[in-house]
């Protein structure tokens, strides 16, 4: 990922509530994994009466070290970027104990127009469906903060970014992370969605990302090009890849990813496959029917 300005240089005070910012705190659940990097990050923005985004994951801990780095003050709103499991499960223990409402685009699957797909999706969670159903451009305000709400699907159909705008700070859940790319994958996730996205974020003037795992991006506009640039050249390889013969995305995979760690390469297929789909529906590369992750490519 030589295109990508990355950092992995993040290490969590794990179940204690840290200042990110004069408006900012973040605790980070202890679930590190291949997937969440070293675990979720769940934002507080405000003081006093503060908003919560992304409680995480069903995590007792988690919960409880949330309302321990709050003492003496209310949560009076549960902003969720998307309901994948690290991010939106505990926002029903928390709610069941402060009362707080919860604001999301809608349950998982509900940005795509069979929303049934997405129950393919094994770490989706089914449960969440919000109390307040926000949508592009709504602004959502507290005791002393205001947040506008950025739409922005491809990691899942249903992403929702959340921009502070006494700090210019955006809270970009998984949609843009500075440890590593998303993960696109089909059926919720989609490609053309996504990079969408991505150029839609390149018309605002963010000082700061807040990424739901990792550091802090003091750069944004930078990853955000990086991103797409690093997309582009997925697409070469992939076409690369059909023009050395490999029909298969299975062939495709120990090729492009050949320094990734072989664990990974199911994730590393679904995203692949994203391209592909992708590709195969604007007719840049052909299949025999719908695309399928398993099917066979060529080119035209």
């Amino acid at each position: 990922m030589a295109d990508l300005p990355l950092t992995r240089d993040f290490e969590p005070d794990y179940g204690h509530m840290v200042e990110v910012s004069p408006l900012v705190r973040r605790v980070v659940a202890q679930n590190p994994s291949a997937f969440t990097f070293k675990g979720t990050g769940t934002y507080v923005i405000g003081r006093g009466k503060v908003a919560v985004i992304d409680p995480g994951p069903l995590d007792d801990a988690h919960v409880q070290a949330i309302l321990d780095g709050l003492p003496g003050e209310t949560i009076t709103h549960i902003l969720i970027t998307h309901t994948h499991n690290d991010h939106s499960p505990a926002a029903a223990p928390l709610k069941e104990k402060t009362g707080a409402p919860t604001y999301g685009f809608g349950p998982h699957g509900s940005g795509q127009p069979a929303p049934e797909g997405a129950k393919m999706d094994e770490g989706g969670d089914m449960a969440f469906v919000p109390d307040h159903v926000i949508a592009d451009g709504d602004v959502i305000e507290g005791d002393g903060w205001t947040v506008d709400c950025v739409f922005t699907p491809g990691h899942t159909s249903n992403h929702m970014c959340f921009g502070l705008r006494e700090e210019k700070a955006l809270f970009t859940g998984d949609h843009v992370m500075g440890w590593s790319t998303a993960v696109i994958a089909p059926p919720d996730g989609d490609m053309r969605a996504y990079m969408a996205s991505l150029r839609k974020l390149l018309e605002r003037d963010d000082a700061v990302y807040y990424p739901t795992h990792g550091a802090p991006v003091e750069k944004p506009q930078s990853l955000v090009r990086g991103y797409i640039t690093h997309r582009k050249a997925r697409e070469a390889q992939i076409l690369k890849r059909l023009e050395e013969g490999d029909r298969t995305i299975t062939a495709m995979v120990p090729v492009m990813y050949a320094e990734t760690d072989k664990r990974l390469y199911p994730a590393a297929a679904r995203s692949v496959f994203a391209h592909m789909k992708q590709m195969a529906e604007e007719g840049r590369v052909l299949t025999n029917g719908t695309p399928e992750i398993s099917g066979e490519y060529w080119l035209p």
